[in-house]
């Protein structure tokens, strides 16, 4: 019985601590500014939407075999023919009672399903390429900043603006002429190869690697050189500080100078930066995935535009935001984790 009172009193103060924790308030004020914010965000794309010519009913009415009667019957299933507020207040009032984002009007199938197909090929294509910018960036970032107007340097320079100059559609059609000149050695063509299902899991694992390889390069190419040259001004900048100068002048290895002592202070900026770079993963991945067929949220978003599929579309937005929202949390975590004198209330 004391063993369990104890038990009971050490559960019920580690709860609390969580609860009480400077890390769980912050995670909660996030959430609700989160909510307000898909609350307005959402309320702003879908009257931005709304304010294109025509919906998807109106390009039914090119098909001479569907009378205008099934038109009108249509219009009234999908709700098409109430105001815009009333549209946007019932699209609301479903995913808060239900959490049904509608039906897809090109589809015939829950929104929400169609987008839960889509996104994780989508989050994996966007992890990959940035892991892939990151281990790349860092370390010719740091380079280029120790060996400063070196020729290293002067060349690091170049294939950063070249990289950044490159827009994202340009870089995917070089990439895709590649392929055809190495054919067959890279796949373009979707996520997985005719015979998957035939496959072990780690024949599946690498066949899926393998179609990753040329989209990945697409959306890290743009993405490591900006994050390339943030990196070399940011270690510039703290390679002038005093500090770095006397762990120098007390012998300290120069290796550990630059990388524990210099990179442990640049790093802070380039974490902040990590939340939007997600965000611009996933608005790359648009063009990637439509370039080489991939089968994620970005080509579902597009279809969607095109046919004016109007819930399929503000459900892949909001997903959009909800995306960028996250990312930004983990950001200002893990920068919380790498510099402890930070204070999360301070983020903002």
């Amino acid at each position: 019985m004391i063993t369990t009172k104890i038990s009971l009193q050490a559960s019920r103060d580690w709860l609390m601590g969580l609860v009480t924790s400077e890390t769980f308030l912050y995670i909660l004020k996030r959430v609700l500014q989160a909510l307000l914010t898909l609350l307005l965000a959402s309320a702003l794309s879908f009257f931005i939407i709304q304010l294109a010519p025509g919906d998807y009913v109106d390009t039914l009415r090119q098909n001479p075999k569907i009378s205008p009667e099934r038109i009108e019957e249509l219009k009234r299933q999908f709700g098409l023919d109430k105001s815009w507020p009333e549209q946007y207040v019932l699209w609301l009032r479903q995913i808060i009672t239900k959490g049904d984002f509608g039906t897809s009007f090109v589809y015939q199938r829950s929104v929400a399903s169609l987008i839960w197909e889509r996104v994780p090929a989508t989050l994996l294509l966007a992890i990959a390429s940035l892991l892939v910018t990151w281990a790349i960036a860092i370390p010719l970032g740091i380079i280029a900043a120790v060996k400063q107007n070196q020729l290293l340097d002067r060349v690091l320079q170049l294939l950063s603006y070249a990289g950044q100059g490159f827009p994202s559609f340009i870089t995917a059609l070089l990439l895709l002429i590649f392929a055809q000149i190495t054919a067959p050695l890279f796949p373009v063509g979707g996520m997985t190869s005719i015979n998957h299902n035939d496959l072990t899991w780690f024949g599946k694992i690498m066949d899926i690697a393998w179609h990753m390889i040329l989209p990945t390069m697409a959306l890290s190419i743009t993405s490591f050189a900006g994050l390339q040259r943030i990196t070399r001004g940011e270690m510039l900048d703290v390679l002038r500080q005093d500090y770095i100068q006397t762990a120098r002048a007390k012998g300290l290895p120069e290796n550990r100078v630059i990388y524990v002592h210099a990179l442990r202070n640049a790093i802070n900026p380039l974490i902040t930066l990590l939340g939007f770079e997600l965000a611009g993963l996933l608005s790359g991945a648009f063009i990637a995935e439509f370039f080489f067929n991939w089968p994620g949220l970005g080509r579902l978003t597009l279809q969607a535009v095109q046919a004016q599929d109007l819930y399929l579309l503000m459900a892949s937005l909001v997903m959009g935001a909800v995306l960028l929202i996250v990312g930004n949390l983990i950001a200002d975590l893990l920068l919380k984790f790498a510099d402890p004198r930070i204070r999360l209330e301070n983020l903002n």
